[in-house]
């Protein structure tokens, strides 16, 4: 009998050279309003609270990012199809890796942000 969780992930730090310009990048991208959490002992921008069923949460942090897409991917939701997501991410200073790929549930692309953290933005099928 093997551990399964409705999660596995619970929650993702991404490392930022850079905390506001990360802002300025993700929230140009997404369309999310990141806010600024100085309740530990580091500041971090937060995508959003934390769900309280769940944990699952994203923030960002002043620290060392792998680069060159060589970390994790995270595969994110953003406002808007696919294409706009595209536009913005090269627009926002960030590099489009890949075309739109196909899958079962959906399609996405991978990027990189500023800082070269691999990234994908997904869409589910409607």
């Amino acid at each position: 009998m093997g551990f399964t969780p409705k999660d596995f992930l619970v929650w993702a730090e991404l490392p930022v050279t850079d905390l506001d310009a990360a802002i300025r990048f993700y929230s140009q991208v997404t369309g999310a309003n990141l806010s600024i959490d100085n309740s530990g002992p580091n500041p971090i921008a937060m995508f959003k609270p934390a769900d309280e069923a769940t944990g699952i949460a994203l923030h960002l942090y002043q620290g060392k990012p792998a680069g060159d897409g060589r970390g994790p991917t995270l595969h994110l939701i953003a406002e808007g199809e696919l294409e706009d997501i595209m536009a913005r991410v090269a627009d926002a200073g960030g590099k489009v890796m890949s075309e739109t790929i196909q899958i079962p549930p959906g399609r996405f692309f991978y990027a990189c942000d500023p800082d070269g953290n691999s990234l994908s933005f997904f869409k589910f099928n409607e």
